[in-house]
């Protein structure tokens, strides 16, 4: 994309000579007077190197992830980010195209997103995986509304695990008001995990547990889908961390009928709110009750290789009343910001970085194990993939704050989410965590014991 260059003289006298006006007045002349603003209030003009350098300036004060160590996570991930994805993302082609609907025009954009479904399927272990869900949050919510579909209905009731993100569980709670679920949540025991034996319910119509947990802990989904199918209830799987997909199985390995969650952490950069990428897999026996659109791959009439939409749920469609979700914006440009990263990565790039980010979180937990004066794992005995509560001397908000004091962003006070969890830090460690920042950060907490 070129940057934005104003119009000059000449461009403003041909745009009024096109339209028959001889000024600029002529052309605002319909716009009532009494909300015309005469003059504002700029300071004098400077030339752009000047201009350029107070807007850093203005920048520079901004606390930024990678001017301080930082062990941000919950739900929003900072991970290496290779110059081919922005690179790819830039050209116009991809970054003013929008939703597929001529398969004659739109090629690279169908090719993208059948490609994106397919690392879906094999990330999470299902037959088939959709696009343009917009994060994770209303994927869980579209998971819920794709099981009570299909069990036609006939079960109102979604056990849900406490520790599956609070954000997306809200989101969640305002649709199922509207829709008539009633949603069960399900704490979390002592040692952090979700319990199978509490899962267990005839009036369910899924059971919905996060894996790697809000909390960080890994979750022992066969036993859960196992509990879940036992009364007939259907099994999804929310993935915030989507990362851990690269050591960890996805659910579908595990007889889930849905993996879904949110893929940030595939080349989309925090940012502040957004843009996120929900992402949603199911078994093929339930596609048509999938949300979303799906990408399939066909032949064209000289018997090339072609992409067309397969299928397609949106509410626009002529079925409306039949449609299997709301979703409207056309989520292909954060899928091909994911599938251009992943395919960047490749499979053993991707497990590599989910090792390191397993290694290196480990160590910290190895080291603010050992700190005493008032540290300690909140669940010591729970695996964890990249991210940790952690309890300390004093509330959470407290410790946040005076450890960012000290210079270190040390991770999100979890009482502030609700929950039944410890009042502590929730730390995440990723591969741009280096060896100097975990020193920072036990060096810190040293300092507050």
């Amino acid at each position: 994309m070129h940057p934005w260059v104003g119009a000059g003289p000449d461009d403003r006298r041909h745009l009024l000579d096109e339209l028959g006006l001889d000024s600029l007045e002529r052309l605002f002349a319909t716009i009532p007077q009494e909300v015309c603003v005469d003059r504002v209030d700029l300071p004098p003009g400077q030339d752009e190197d000047t201009v350029r350098r107070a807007l850093a300036a203005v920048a520079d004060r901004n606390l930024t992830l990678s001017s301080r160590p930082s062990f941000l996570g919950a739900g929003v991930y900072r991970h290496i980010q290779p110059s081919v994805v922005d690179a790819v993302l830039s050209r116009s082609e991809f970054f003013t195209s929008y939703t597929p609907y001529q398969p004659e025009i739109s090629q690279g954009t169908l090719q993208v997103i059948f490609e994106f479904q397919t690392l879906i399927c094999q990330l999470t272990g299902c037959e088939v995986a959709n696009a343009s869900l917009y994060d994770g949050a209303t994927s869980v919510v579209e998971a819920v509304l794709f099981a009570h579909r299909v069990l036609r209905g006939k079960r109102n009731r979604v056990l849900l695990a406490e520790t599956v993100h609070p954000v997306y569980r809200s989101v969640l709670a305002t649709y199922a008001g509207a829709v008539g679920l009633e949603l069960v949540v399900v704490p979390p025991g002592s040692d952090g995990r979700t319990d199978p034996g509490r899962l267990r319910d005839e009036q369910a119509c899924c059971v919905v547990v996060q894996s790697p947990s809000f909390t960080g802990v890994v979750e022992d989904l066969p036993a859960i889908a196992e509990a879940a199918h036992a009364s007939g209830a259907l099994a999804v799987q929310v993935v915030a961390e989507a990362v851990s997909l690269g050591i960890l199985a996805g659910g579908g390995a595990f007889g889930f009928d849905a993996v879904c969650g949110e893929a940030q952490s595939f080349g989309v950069a925090p940012g502040f709110g957004g843009p996120h990428l929900g992402f949603f897999a199911c078994a093929e026996k339930n596609v048509r009750q999938m949300p979303g659109r799906l990408a399939g791959e066909t032949v064209d009439a000289d018997g090339r290789r072609a992409f067309c939409l397969t299928l397609s749920t949106r509410e626009q469609h002529i079925r409306r009343a039949k449609a299997t979700s709301n979703i409207c914006t056309n989520q292909g440009l954060m899928a091909l910001a994911a599938t251009v990263w992943l395919e960047a990565l490749g499979g053993s790039g991707l497990r590599d970085l989910a090792r390191s980010c397993l290694a290196r979180a480990h160590e910290l937990r190895r080291r603010i194990a050992g700190l005493g004066g008032g540290w300690r794992l909140a669940y010591p005995a729970a695996p964890t993939f990249n991210e940790f509560l952690v309890e300390g001397p004093g509330g959470g908000d407290e410790l946040a704050r005076r450890l960012a004091d000290d210079g270190v962003l040390a991770g999100l006070p979890s009482r502030r989410w609700g929950g039944t969890w410890p009042d502590g830090l929730l730390i995440a460690v990723t591969e741009c965590n280096r060896a100097a920042d975990l020193d920072a950060l036990v060096a810190a907490m040293k300092r507050l014991s």
